[in-house]
């Protein structure tokens, strides 16, 4: 129930819907009532038992209750046959009220159907920026620890799912017990006893629907993470095919996938059929109860008791029969709906998790970068064992500082810390002397510019790419920032030069011309502090040359933390820090660290500046 409150919060302010709504489903089921009670006075004529009585003579005083609607009805049904001389035309009042009273019925049926889908979208679009809104802004470690498809299917499935189990049941939910209600009324007002008879069956109907429900919830949970795994594998499998086929493990893939598909076959076959299960239960219930029914209000006809003639009979059997849907409706809904109720807690799970990297409420502004960064005795792990250990570096603004190392020394782990892409477990980063846990995240992430070794594009235009968050951007500066990075050239020979679309994640390209966009794309952000995790390491000797130029022109009056393996881009630095498992074990220029005969001139024998 706390997760069904929670969901409805999505749809505020509900008054916007609810009374709009009940109006309109009181309007259609009021009408729909008064259509199948017309069958009594149509039976009546059909079979000639109209007749003269005080009630029909005289048109009734005004009162707001039932029984003045009904005396009014038959005073003037009367009144035509009177006037007419026929029952012919008595019989076309009928036809003609029936007709109205269906239009009217189906209109206020329409349009509340109308006033859920407006509150269907609302909230389901709510949702969605919630759930996007969360992934845009956690941290990296949780992604590190979470399947992208599981991610995906929660955006994609388990939202689909609230809108095609929750929200359709929240519509059946809000609109037949009124239904059943106002049926049970003039159920109790045609017979009181026929009706009380009937109402100790539905406890039992109910009952079983429970019990189908709860088993029907614990399978929901295993099947929408089932089908996150299929998600997730097929990401992959898109993502490497290029690995797969030259692997040729195409074959392997298949097996995976085909297990994961199997077991969510199998999972959700056993549900959807304890699902469908509750209507054929209650519909049977029903049929019994029908029977019952029959038998038992026949046999009071036949005895002239409970005032009960046949055509009032055949009446109450028509609107205890429009009882029977709802009925079956609501048990279906009840059981459909725990499905949703499973995806909505995958949902309120991601949106309900830390975000570990926060802004302080008293975040001060950091406007730009003046004077220096400084590692403190900055230590960190990303689960037990650390890879950071007692960290301090002064990078002075405009020096360009080298980051080298073996695989898993540590380099990247200090370039991402210092945009907070991670926060470090001991010590602290300074900017111009101010913590940057204490500044505004969108300002120090502004300061920083970064170019990874993967070429992170986007499936948009080469000018959306390079002026990526500024859809506004002057076309001359994505130009000027295309030429830097030696870009320019070859995104003139596209087809449609800068407005040219470059497939998912810039397949189009080569790998050198990805990376070189990517490049421009930080040249255009022009932030005074770099960080080149590896940038051309993608790029052939050619492509190399000519971005290492253009970024030796770009580093002139900015602070740069280069991360690479490759001497040419590293050997001009102001300072190269050498790491080996989360410690500096050396630092010092090119010719300084060379002439000591450490780690880095191991390292540069093997070439293996990772």
């Amino acid at each position: 129930m706390k997760t069904f409150k929670r969901l409805l919060g999505y749809a505020t302010p509900l008054h916007h819907y609810i009374p709009e709504y009940v109006i309109y489903t009181l309007v259609g089921i009021i009408f729909g009532m008064v259509n199948f009670a017309m069958l009594i006075p149509l039976l009546n004529v059909i079979f000639n038992q109209v007749g003269d009585s005080p009630q029909t003579l005289t048109q009734p005083a005004f009162s707001l209750t039932i029984t003045y609607f009904i005396d009014l009805f038959n005073y003037y049904f009367y009144y035509f046959i009177k006037a007419s001389g026929t029952k012919q035309s008595a019989l076309y009042f009928v036809c003609a009220v029936i007709g109205v009273c269906i239009t009217i019925a189906n209109l206020g049926r329409y349009m509340s159907t109308r006033v859920v889908t407006r509150m269907k979208m609302t909230m389901l679009a709510r949702l969605r920026s919630d759930i996007y809104r969360k992934f845009t802004t956690q941290s990296l470690k949780f992604y590190s620890e979470k399947q992208k498809g599981d991610l995906l299917s929660v955006m994609t499935n388990d939202v689909q799912e609230i809108e095609g189990n929750v929200v359709n049941a929240i519509q059946i939910l809000l609109r037949d017990p009124f239904i059943i209600i106002g049926y049970f009324a003039a159920l109790f007002y045609l017979s009181v006893k026929l009706t009380l008879f009937t109402i100790v069956f539905f406890p039992l109907s109910g009952f079983i629907i429970s019990y189908i429900s709860k088993k029907l919830k614990q399978k929901g949970w295993y099947s929408q993470e089932l089908l996150g795994k299929i998600l997730n594998v097929t990401e992959e499998t898109l993502g490497g095919i290029r690995i797969i086929q030259s692997f040729t493990a195409a074959r392997f893939m298949q097996g995976k996938f085909g297990e994961v598909n199997q077991r969510f076959v199998k999972v959700s076959k056993s549900m959807f059929n304890q699902r469908e299960l509750a209507s054929p239960v209650s519909e049977i219930l029903g049929v019994v109860v029908v029977i019952v029914l029959v038998i038992y209000g026949g046999t009071l006809v036949l005895n002239g008791s409970d005032l009960l003639t046949g055509a009032t009979f055949m009446t109450y059997l028509v609107f205890y029969s429009q009882i029977m849907q709802p009925a079956k409706n609501i048990s279906t809904a009840i059981t459909t709906m725990q499905r949703g109720m499973v995806a909505s807690e995958r949902i309120f799970n991601i949106l309900d998790a830390p975000v570990e990297i926060r802004e302080k409420a008293a975040a001060v502004a950091l406007t730009g970068f003046q004077d220096k960064i400084t590692y403190n005795h900055v230590s960190f792990r990303y689960e037990q064992q650390y890879v950071l250990k007692d960290i301090n570096l002064t990078i002075s603004k405009g020096q360009m500082i080298a980051l080298v190392g073996r695989s898993g020394a540590g380099k990247s782990t200090m370039a991402d810390i210092l945009p907070r892409f991670y926060d470090v477990n001991e010590g602290n980063i300074r900017i111009d002397g101010t913590d940057i846990r204490d500044v505004k995240l969108d300002d120090l992430r502004g300061l920083i510019g970064v170019v990874s070794q993967e070429a992170v594009l986007f499936n948009d235009t080469v000018f959306n790419n390079i002026a990526f968050g500024h859809p506004q951007a002057d076309r001359d500066a994505v130009i000027r920032a295309a030429k830097i990075a030696n870009a320019h050239e070859f995104i003139e020979q596209l087809e449609n030069g800068y407005d040219t679309p470059i497939g998912d994640r810039g397949l189009k390209l080569s790998g050198g011309q990805r990376q070189r966009l990517t490049i421009a794309r930080a040249i255009f952000k022009n932030p005074p502090i770099l960080i080149l995790d590896e940038a051309t390491s993608a790029l052939d000797t050619e492509s190399e040359k000519l971005v290492q130029a253009a970024l030796d022109k770009l580093m002139q009056h900015r602070t740069t933390i280069v991360i690479a393996h490759r001497l040419s881009t590293i050997q001009h630095a102001n300072e190269i820090i050498v790491m080996d498992q989360g410690e500096i074990k050396e630092r010092g220029t090119h010719d300084h660290l060379l002439a000591q005969q450490g780690i880095y001139h191991k390292l540069v024998e093997m070439q293996e500046f990772k």
